[in-house]
């Protein structure tokens, strides 16, 4: 800890935090500054991250309202944090997510470091291959309701040094400006686009999901993805009775689950009628097709393959391209402007 300062925060951890926030890239926040701007005076602007981090008296600014519409008409809303904003949250992020991350449940992927979605689908078709039953379950405006005390409650269970609590506090509680430039309070929630949050949701569903499932239903396997989860059961009935657990587990912790996007489907290959056949996990749709072995037969099992939806929306983005109208552009023209897009 340097003389004068509360905290004893690396330096290296504040460029560590620049570099990934580079690397992220995103737009600007409230205050307008883009990283091309922020880097003109780089040195300064981190030094000043630095020293008020180090000193306590860092007071993050608000976060810019951004609403992306969704497939069902309706909106989700991010919350911006300007540049410096994420590379002082990037510091708290990098130094706690050591402290967690060996934590977490093996079969938790969302926004982790090494565990991408791939790994999720493929955990999943592996289990889908051996339990008939999956309930696919979606938990309704998570980051919107996440409860901040049990948030505060996890952190200090963790042992945390007190300015990382601090911190995640003042965030947790820092408002929304909204695009009419009026400043909304919150008390419950964390931000969609803010660099903590994806951390503090897997924390808070790590203790209200992960581990409630290991005490519940110890021979149920899952897969979660942030709030996005599937189990795989044996029977109908056991799929009924851990939907009403589930239920009733997010009711204890401030949360609820869409009805509509939380079902009970049937993936086996022996036909059944009046029940769903498909369900859909990270733009993957997962039901029973008809695939060639090794030896050229044909057989029958639960496989992903990407969703109607999604190649629907793909096709008409495609579409609204024009390349035929292109002429003039160069391929090197034509993959910067559109390969960002074909990778996602």
């Amino acid at each position: 800890m340097e003389q004068g300062k509360t905290f004893g925060i690396p330096k290296a951890l504040v460029w560590q935090a620049y570099q990934e926030m580079r690397q992220n890239k995103g737009a600007p926040g409230c205050d307008g500054q883009t990283i091309t701007q922020f880097d003109e005076q780089r040195d300064r602007n981190l030094y000043k991250i630095w020293n008020r981090l180090s000193s306590g008296s860092y007071f993050p600014p608000p976060v810019r309202e951004k609403r992306i519409p969704k497939a069902d008409g309706s909106e989700r809303t991010l919350g911006i944090p300007t540049v410096s904003d994420r590379v002082a949250q990037g510091v708290v992020k990098i130094y706690l997510e050591k402290i967690l991350e060996p934590l977490f449940h093996n079969s938790s992927f969302g926004y982790r470091p090494d565990r991408p979605a791939h790994d999720a689908l493929a955990q999943c078709e592996y289990h889908c291959r051996r339990k008939g039953w999956v309930l696919e379950v979606d938990i309704k405006a998570f980051f919107d309701h996440v409860d901040h005390d049990l948030i505060m409650k996890a952190l200090k269970h963790h042992k945390v040094p007190a300015w990382v609590t601090l911190y995640y506090k003042r965030w947790l509680l820092a408002p929304m400006k909204l695009n009419s430039g009026e400043l909304q309070e919150r008390q419950q929630g964390t931000p969609q686009g803010g660099v903590i949050s994806p951390l503090l949701a897997n924390l808070f569903l790590h203790y209200a999901f992960d581990q409630w499932m290991c005490r519940e239903n110890p021979y149920t396997p899952f897969e979660r993805y942030a709030d996005d989860i599937v189990c795989h059961c044996s029977r109908m009935s056991e799929a009924v009775r851990l939907k009403d657990q589930i239920r009733e587990r997010m009711k204890e912790v401030g949360l609820s689950i869409n009805e509509v996007k939380s079902n009970v489907v049937y993936i086996d290959t022996f036909p059944r009628r009046n029940v769903k056949h498909c369900f859909t996990f990270l733009g993957y749709d997962f039901k029973v097709r008809t695939k060639r072995n090794y030896k050229g037969e044909l057989y029958r099992a639960c496989a992903p393959g990407a969703a109607m939806k999604a190649m629907k929306k793909i096709t008409q983005t495609i579409k609204a391209w024009k390349v035929h109208r292109s002429t003039e552009a160069s391929i090197k023209v034509l993959a910067k402007r559109n390969n960002a897009v074909l990778r996602g």
